[in-house]
Protein backbone atom coordinates (compact mmCIF):
# COMPACT_ATOMS: atom_id res chain seq x y z
CA UNK A 1 0.00 0.00 0.00
CA UNK A 2 2.87 2.37 0.76
CA UNK A 3 4.32 2.15 -2.73
CA UNK A 4 0.96 3.09 -4.27
CA UNK A 5 0.72 6.11 -2.01
CA UNK A 6 4.30 7.15 -2.75
CA UNK A 7 3.71 6.84 -6.50
CA UNK A 8 0.49 8.83 -6.21
CA UNK A 9 2.12 11.61 -4.21
CA UNK A 10 5.24 11.95 -6.39
CA UNK A 11 3.31 11.73 -9.67
CA UNK A 12 0.74 14.15 -8.30
CA UNK A 13 3.43 16.63 -7.29
CA UNK A 14 4.93 16.54 -10.78
CA UNK A 15 1.48 17.23 -12.22
CA UNK A 16 0.83 20.00 -9.67
CA UNK A 17 4.06 21.70 -10.72
CA UNK A 18 2.92 21.62 -14.34
CA UNK A 19 -0.55 22.89 -13.45
CA UNK A 20 0.85 25.72 -11.33
CA UNK A 21 3.14 26.74 -14.18
CA UNK A 22 0.12 26.98 -16.48
CA UNK A 23 -2.12 28.75 -13.95
CA UNK A 24 0.32 31.24 -12.44
CA UNK A 25 2.51 32.15 -15.41
CA UNK A 26 1.83 33.25 -18.98
CA UNK A 27 3.38 29.99 -20.24
CA UNK A 28 1.40 27.96 -22.75
CA UNK A 29 0.84 24.20 -22.33
CA UNK A 30 3.54 23.63 -24.97
CA UNK A 31 6.02 25.64 -22.90
CA UNK A 32 5.14 23.69 -19.75
CA UNK A 33 5.47 20.39 -21.61
CA UNK A 34 8.91 21.42 -22.81
CA UNK A 35 9.95 22.53 -19.33
CA UNK A 36 8.89 19.20 -17.82
CA UNK A 37 10.65 17.12 -20.49
CA UNK A 38 13.83 19.16 -20.17
CA UNK A 39 13.61 18.95 -16.37
CA UNK A 40 13.46 15.17 -16.57
CA UNK A 41 16.45 15.20 -18.91
CA UNK A 42 18.48 17.43 -16.61
CA UNK A 43 17.57 15.38 -13.54
CA UNK A 44 18.74 12.23 -15.32
CA UNK A 45 21.90 13.94 -16.50
CA UNK A 46 22.87 14.85 -12.94
CA UNK A 47 21.92 11.41 -11.63
CA UNK A 48 18.80 12.31 -9.63
CA UNK A 49 16.00 10.75 -11.71
CA UNK A 50 16.99 7.09 -11.28
CA UNK A 51 16.83 7.31 -7.46
CA UNK A 52 13.47 9.06 -7.85
CA UNK A 53 12.22 6.14 -9.96
CA UNK A 54 13.51 3.68 -7.37
CA UNK A 55 11.65 5.62 -4.67
CA UNK A 56 8.38 6.45 -6.46
CA UNK A 57 8.03 3.78 -9.16
CA UNK A 58 5.20 4.67 -11.53
CA UNK A 59 4.89 8.07 -9.88
CA UNK A 60 8.14 8.99 -11.62
CA UNK A 61 7.87 6.86 -14.77
CA UNK A 62 4.38 7.83 -15.93
CA UNK A 63 4.57 11.67 -16.05
CA UNK A 64 6.10 13.45 -19.05
CA UNK A 65 9.30 14.12 -17.11
CA UNK A 66 10.19 10.48 -17.69
CA UNK A 67 10.30 11.09 -21.46
CA UNK A 68 13.18 13.51 -20.95
CA UNK A 69 14.77 11.02 -18.59
CA UNK A 70 14.45 8.27 -21.21
CA UNK A 71 15.99 10.44 -23.93
CA UNK A 72 19.08 11.26 -21.87
CA UNK A 73 19.34 7.81 -20.31
CA UNK A 74 19.26 6.16 -23.74
CA UNK A 75 21.80 8.55 -25.17
CA UNK A 76 24.23 8.18 -22.25
CA UNK A 77 23.96 4.39 -22.26
CA UNK A 78 24.55 4.18 -26.01
CA UNK A 79 27.47 6.62 -25.88
CA UNK A 80 29.22 4.30 -23.43
CA UNK A 81 28.69 1.36 -25.79
CA UNK A 82 28.96 2.89 -29.27
CA UNK A 83 30.75 6.20 -28.87
CA UNK A 84 29.48 9.51 -30.18
CA UNK A 85 27.05 7.95 -32.69
CA UNK A 86 25.25 6.54 -29.64
CA UNK A 87 23.85 9.99 -28.90
CA UNK A 88 21.44 9.57 -31.82
CA UNK A 89 20.88 5.83 -31.77
CA UNK A 90 20.34 5.58 -28.03
CA UNK A 91 17.60 8.18 -28.02
CA UNK A 92 15.60 6.27 -30.60
CA UNK A 93 16.19 2.81 -29.11
CA UNK A 94 14.72 3.77 -25.77
CA UNK A 95 11.83 5.99 -26.88
CA UNK A 96 10.74 4.39 -30.16
CA UNK A 97 7.96 2.27 -28.61
CA UNK A 98 6.35 5.25 -26.89
CA UNK A 99 6.58 7.48 -29.95
CA UNK A 100 5.19 4.72 -32.19
CA UNK A 101 2.29 4.09 -29.79
CA UNK A 102 1.43 7.81 -29.72
CA UNK A 103 1.37 7.95 -33.53
CA UNK A 104 -0.68 4.76 -33.93
CA UNK A 105 -3.23 5.66 -31.24
CA UNK A 106 -3.48 9.20 -32.60
CA UNK A 107 -4.23 7.80 -36.06
CA UNK A 108 -6.81 5.34 -34.72
CA UNK A 109 -8.49 8.08 -32.71
CA UNK A 110 -8.63 10.32 -35.78
CA UNK A 111 -10.17 7.50 -37.81
CA UNK A 112 -12.84 6.70 -35.19
CA UNK A 113 -13.76 10.26 -34.22
CA UNK A 114 -14.06 13.42 -36.29
CA UNK A 115 -11.00 15.57 -35.56
CA UNK A 116 -11.49 19.32 -35.56
CA UNK A 117 -9.33 21.41 -37.84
Amino acid sequence: MGSFLTAFIVGGLICVIGQLLMDLTPLTPAHVLTILVVSGAILDGIGVYDPLIAFAGAGATVPITNFGNSLVHGALTAVKEDGLIGVLTGIFQITSAGISAAIIFGLLTALIFKPKG
